[in-house]
């Protein structure tokens, strides 16, 4: 195999807050991975929250370049505990691990909903996100992307009233995103008031670790509660399953396609909702995304919508909400000249 890795910094079109940080640019990793005139292509993003830089990513890589490029992958399976031995960060791997799956859907001429068997005739709607902003400017945002669904980042001292501001401008659905900014009497408090505004679900309203607020709030919350940075692993689903009502899975922090699916399939043993979110990723790791999505309940893919430009073509997301899916076998992506 040949690796190439580069680093492009995508351009936001607005400035994208939550309730511990902002950010106008995306720092991000692009991953190839070419066998017999075939190219996968893979993606993960930088993230100061977990102490992620691209550099930091590539240097991890470039020690095992050698090992990567003489392994034999004749299972994308085998190409992630062969890189979980090596003890790389999970976001590493993730990119690996996306360029690996989008090869071995190249060589077998098949999209990867094909190969695990769910087709791509029946998925969620995307969410579109709304970062923390003056009331004005998340209005404007909305009017700018007329939307079915928005997550609505929050995390300030007037977060039920924020909401009601908005609901004036929309009849779409609403989800919360707090960050891990709220306790969890102020959780119970606000739930009954954000139902009423049509918020569908509160994802993860109180500090990872919070397990005994959150066992409160999973006691007394008229809304559903769904975790995120508590569930970061394969590991942390079953003790999610206690705390929540369902998981937000990450590709970038669980580490690739190859975990993500494991955990979907434990989730809904347990009777769990299934959500996946992105990073503000381009189209690369969005069409990995995307052939997850029949699988799932909830989607939170709006990565590209979020860009001023993309870098790739792949899944492209219509205004609606519905997915067109490319001619090209594994996820369906090619990097723009």
């Amino acid at each position: 195999m040949q690796l190439d890795l580069k680093k492009y910094v995508l351009a936001l079109k607005h400035t994208f807050s939550i309730s511990r940080e902002s950010h106008d640019f995306q720092d991000t990793l692009i991953l190839s991975l070419s066998l017999d005139g075939k190219t996968g292509y893979g993606e993960t993003t930088s993230n100061p929250y977990y102490n992620i830089t691209v550099e930091s990513m590539m240097a991890e890589i470039e020690t095992i370049r050698k090992e990567i490029e003489d392994f034999h992958i004749d299972h994308p399976e085998n190409f992630h505990a062969f890189l979980t031995s090596k003890k790389l960060s999970n976001f590493a791997i993730c990119a690996l691990d996306l360029a690996a799956w989008d090869l071995y859907g190249k060589l077998q001429g098949k999209p990867l909903y094909d190969i695990w068997g769910t087709g791509n005739t029946s998925y969620p709607t995307t969410n579109y996100t709304i970062g923390i902003a003056p009331v004005e400017k998340m209005v404007e945002k909305m009017k700018e992307m007329p939307w079915p669904i928005y997550k609505i980042k929050l995390g300030t001292e007037d977060d039920v009233a924020i909401v009601k501001a908005l609901r004036q401008h929309t009849d779409a659905v609403f989800r919360i995103d707090a960050n891990c900014a709220w306790s969890a009497d102020e959780t119970i408090a606000n739930a009954p008031l954000l139902k009423e505004l049509g918020v569908e679900f509160l994802e993860q309203p109180l500090k990872a670790d919070d397990w005994d607020g959150m066992q409160k709030v999973k006691q007394h919350s008229v809304l559903p509660v769904i975790a995120d940075e508590s569930c970061i692993v394969e590991s942390d689903v079953k003790q999610c399953g206690d705390y929540f009502n369902g998981i937000n899975i990450k590709l970038t922090k669980c580490s690739g396609l190859t975990p993500a699916l494991r955990m979907i399939h434990e989730a809904k043993q347990m009777g769990l909702k299934v959500m996946v979110g992105c990073m503000t990723e381009s189209t690369v790791g969005i069409s990995a995304i995307a052939q997850l999505v029949p699988q799932l309940d909830f989607v939170d893919m709006d990565g590209p919508l979020l860009l001023k430009s993309d870098i790739a073509d792949g899944v492209k997301i219509l205004p609606d909400g519905k997915l067109i899916f490319p001619r090209l076998n594994g996820t369906g992506v090619s990097l723009r000249p």
